[in-house]
């Protein structure tokens, strides 16, 4: 019999379907997302396991380590069984401070690219996101000049789907207008409910909205409802947190990111989970 894929699987395109909780792999690097992780085995051992999980959607960038997490995750996986697919992010790199600055000129957005085929070992990426604004919250203007750079490298044949992340409901209109786009990564989770109104938009025009940060990021969520919820379900506060994105929107996509095997474990237990409709009511009051 075959792994069931955690939380199901969605469609986005003929060649593009993902387990709708998948892996972020930032947490593989070292402290501050910089070097080479603590324990090189365990973050090894992370990734082989998690797709032993079912897991078919793995998210990443050239620029977590920097190079260092893709390096591992060839190192990990390469040749690629079958289904997994890898999304991975342009638009930043890594200054020497570990700052984060935007990379979106031309130039700079191929040459990303590029990194990213050679050091996966692939031919072609399968998604690549466009990241324009900060982490707090989208950053206003244009974003055509490098999304046209990105949609080309995609005629090109050098990319197969083209995302955005960091982005406004405004945003996302224009990129489509010159490409189509599978995916919105943006910050959401239950307690930062700003993306509400393009979440409901993704899963009406059938875009995967992928939440960064599903568990708060650098500052892990906290909060009395989740406890007193968790308490309820005998799970934990993390668990009902994924739990509730799934339950939100049947286009969201999960890539909660972990450098341990037992917390991957637990994450993907969360797939499981499902919350009655009194604790939804509740967990939706924590955000609003």
């Amino acid at each position: 019999m075959s792994t069931p894929v955690p939380g199901g699987a969605l469609t986005l395109a003929d060649d593009l379907t993902l387990s709708r909780l998948g892996y972020g792999a930032m947490q593989l690097a070292g402290p501050g997302v910089w070097g080479p992780p603590r324990d090189p085995a365990e973050a090894v051992a992370v990734l082989r396991e998690a797709v032993d999980r079912g897991v078919t959607h793995i998210d990443t960038s050239d620029y977590y380590g920097p190079y260092t997490v893709n390096e591992l995750i060839h190192e990990a996986l390469h040749p690629y069984p079958a289904q997994l697919r890898i999304a991975t992010k342009v638009g930043a790199r890594r200054g020497p401070d570990k700052s984060w600055p935007q990379a979106l000129s031309r130039s700079e957005l191929t040459e990303a690219v590029h990194d990213n085929l050679r050091r996966l070992g692939v031919d072609a990426l399968d998604v690549v996101n466009l990241r324009v604004g900060g982490v707090e919250r989208p950053t206003p203007g244009s974003l055509a000049e490098p999304f046209t750079v990105l949609a080309e490298l995609r005629e090109q044949g050098l990319i197969r789907h083209l995302g955005v992340s960091g982005v406004s409901p405004e945003q996302l209109t224009e990129a489509q207008s010159i490409a189509p786009v599978v995916c919105v990564q943006n910050l959401y989770n239950v307690a930062r409910r700003d993306d509400d109104e393009l979440v409901d938009r993704c899963a009406r025009e059938g875009v995967a909205f992928t939440p960064f940060f599903p568990l708060g990021g650098f500052t892990p969520l906290q909060s009395g409802v989740l406890d007193d919820v968790a308490a309820r379900l005998g799970a934990t506060p993390h668990q009902v947190a994924l739990a509730w994105l799934l339950q939100r929107s049947p286009t969201i996509l999960l890539i909660p990111g972990t450098s341990s095997r037992e917390h991957l474990r637990e994450n993907i237990a969360a797939a499981d989970l499902v919350l009655p409709a009194d604790a939804v009511a509740e967990l939706d009051a924590v955000g609003r």
